[in-house]
């Protein structure tokens, strides 16, 4: 659940505490409630980590038992934002999804075929560039572009909003997926923590999770695909860059993905973060635009990842069902564990920012004068 280098890493994030949601810092073998110096994580990560002194909550080998609530998405008032169509692999998938309409059962025998026309063609590109420039010019030339490659190979990356803030769940949570959807997937992701000055602080992982027969039939339906209940999840902490850990780990970093289900299926699956078409100092700078974020944003940065294996008949690849445990890990952030079930059978969202405000004041903890 936490880095294989614990003793070295300074871990950020979020406990549920009997006085409500609670900001942490691991560090030291000790957790810390940093709540008098910073209400929420997104005050946090605008200070000096180094300069805020915690009070201590329990030595860390107490942070897994069972005897206290639970873990909480490591971001409260950032919006979280993600990066699509980062990676060769994905753009095609994306194609063969709006190809097929959203269709599973026409997905295999359109895959060889997008394949063989593009797939060598853009794993090589640098998006932007002349050679994608020409490359785009020959694709409409023989009635092949679509709009997933624009982003993939053209100059602008698609950045959307994955989920609203305090909207994310954290590890063990159930996350879901739409009842009416019959073709999905997870998307193990890294995570960037940005604050309000588009510093990027740390990195933690996140599971993006997909409708594929939603998008497919329209990208005008992404936010229908991206954004529902308990939809997102995302921890289980914010590792804190400092010399032991720096965005160059990120770049290098694999992302593992295991899938295990009540029907006894299995799937592997991983995410090379050194095939990402765009550095992620590049998809922060677009995702920031023009726009100031004044309580900073995470941003997944996309995924490698898109399962083609075939779950229950031939040609039909794989989607969840209910029950299935998805764990996403990589050593030096931790690992997400999260079971499956619908949008309609989790929890409902119901704790707000409205919520969070009334709590942190009933704690006399607004009159803090965060630095």
């Amino acid at each position: 659940m936490i880095p294989v280098d614990s003793a070295d890493a300074v871990l950020a994030g979020r406990l549920l505490l009997d006085d409500g949601p609670t900001p942490v810092l691991i560090r030291d073998g000790r957790v810390e409630v940093v709540s008098r110096q910073a209400p929420t994580v997104s005050d946090l990560l605008e200070q000096d980590i180094s300069a805020v002194r915690g009070e201590h909550l329990f030595d860390l080998d107490a942070l897994f038992s069972a005897e206290w609530k639970r873990f909480l998405s490591p971001f409260d008032l950032q919006v979280i934002k993600a990066a699509g169509v980062t990676f060769a692999i994905s753009a095609i998938e994306r194609v063969i999804e709006e190809r097929a309409r959203g269709d599973y059962r026409a997905a295999a025998s359109i895959r060889e075929k997008v394949e063989a026309a593009i797939g060598g063609a853009i794993r090589s590109l640098v998006p932007g560039s002349e050679a994608a420039d020409r490359l785009k010019a020959t694709l409409i030339e023989d009635g092949l572009w679509s709009q997933y490659l624009e982003v993939a190979i053209g100059p602008d990356a698609e950045i959307f909003t994955k989920t609203a803030p305090l909207a994310s769940v954290g590890w063990g949570a159930e996350i879901g997926v739409r009842s009416d959807s019959s073709w999905n997937n997870p998307e193990p992701e890294v995570v960037l923590a940005v604050n309000s000055r588009g510093e990027i602080r740390g990195a933690t992982l996140g599971n993006d999770v997909n409708l594929r027969d939603f998008e497919g039939r329209s990208a005008l339906l992404l936010s229908k695909a991206k954004d529902n209940n308990a939809s997102c999840a995302i921890g289980p902490f914010i590792r804190l860059f400092d010399d032991k850990f720096t965005l160059d780990d990120v770049r290098t970093a694999v992302v593992e993905l295991d899938i295990e289900g009540e029907d006894g299926f299995t799937l592997k699956g991983r995410s090379l973060m050194s095939e990402i078409s765009r550095d992620p100092e590049e998809l922060v700078r677009q995702a920031r635009s023009e726009h100031h974020y004044p309580d900073g944003f995470a941003l997944f940065l996309g995924t490698l990842f898109a399962p083609t294996d075939d779950r229950d008949e031939p040609g039909r690849g794989f989607t969840h069902k209910i029950g299935d445990v998805v764990s996403i890990s990589t050593p030096k952030i931790g690992a997400l564990v999260n079971r499956v079930t619908t949008s309609k059978a989790a929890p409902p969202w119901k704790f707000g920012v409205r919520d969070l405000m009334r709590n942190l004041a009933s704690r006399g903890l607004l009159e803090t004068e965060v630095q």
